[in-house]
């Protein structure tokens, strides 16, 4: 499997997520101590769907993100650039009504402009070679009073807290990847979380990229932090 570097050029990124489409649910569960499926409810909850409403769930992966929109009556995208994390979700998410899976690259997002009430991303953003670039896009297709969700890695503000997190990052993932049959996914997701930048840095970078009302609120003690914003239009 290739080993995708900080520099997030798109096709290694890619070809990574392609090899560990399968057991890309479970790699994220282990990664997280299932703390993922919690943080997965808030942006749902958070995002609000609603009946005739149109979602997009960027960096779906494999569409477990996507499901609950739909199940509220949103007609939902969920979009990714890994085709074979399109080819497992399509497979697993076959029977879910007004769901529909769309490969595409979050810098060139194949929608048009005011497309969606909402988009969010979950775990997504940090492997986008242009984080504002991306950003931008998001807000280009999302419509006028349009709703961005953007759940992430984050750096726990409370010293102890950041310095158990970041022994986690540095030697227990290592010791997963070990066992594992993609250790450079272990690999990879650790030092893409270390470099990530802390909660107010990003929320600055969502507000440059032309978003209005951001906020954000830390999830598990800030290890993730949830981020909202608003298209003024």
């Amino acid at each position: 499997m290739t080993r995708a570097s900080l520099d997030k050029q798109p096709a290694d990124v890619a070809a990574m997520f392609d090899g560990t489409a399968e057991r890309y649910d479970l790699l994220n569960t282990l990664m997280t101590g299932g703390q993922d499926r919690r943080w997965r409810r808030a942006v749902v909850k958070a995002v609000d769907a609603r009946p005739g409403e149109r979602i997009l769930d960027l960096a779906a992966g494999t569409g477990t993100s996507s499901v609950p929109f739909a199940e509220a009556g949103a007609d939902t995208v969920a979009c990714d650039f890994s085709l074979g994390m399109l080819r497992v979700g399509t497979r697993r998410q076959a029977g879910v009504r007004r769901l529909g899976f769309v490969a595409g690259d979050a810098l060139r997002l194949p929608f048009a402009d005011d497309s969606f009430d909402a988009v969010t991303i979950s775990f997504g953003l940090r492997n986008v070679a242009d984080t504002g670039r991306a950003l931008r896009e998001l807000r280009r297709v999302a419509k006028p009073g349009g709703r961005l969700l953007v759940c992430e890695v984050s750096h726990p503000p409370n010293a102890l807290l950041a310095f158990g997190h970041k022994a986690h990052l540095r030697y227990g993932l290592p010791l997963l990847a070990r066992v594992s049959s993609n250790p450079d996914s272990y690999t990879y997701l650790a030092e893409s979380t270390l470099a990530w930048p802390e909660q107010a840095t990003l929320a600055r970078r969502i507000q440059a990229a032309g978003w209005d009302a951001v906020r954000w609120r830390d999830l598990t003690f800030g290890v993730a932090a949830l981020h909202h914003a608003v298209n003024p239009g």
